[in-house]
């Protein structure tokens, strides 16, 4: 895994913890948030391979989705 891949898993896992928080709900352990944040980066890349956006805003975009 390449260094940028890894900024962007841990930027989304900021972001997740903090949506977490914000919605007053448990955040989960570090296993789940690791493997949510994989997710979100490779859908953000994904996005950004189909329509040209700028990952780090789709990533944003992703966890403000967040309706668990």
């Amino acid at each position: 895994m390449g260094f940028f891949r890894q900024q962007e898993e841990r930027l989304a896992i900021r972001f997740l913890t903090w949506q977490y928080q914000k919605m007053e709900k448990p955040v989960p352990d570090d296993a789940e948030l690791k493997l949510q944040a994989v997710q979100i980066v490779q859908e953000a890349h994904r996005i950004a391979r189909e329509r040209g956006r700028n990952v780090i805003a789709i990533i944003k975009d992703l966890v403000n989705d967040i309706k668990k």
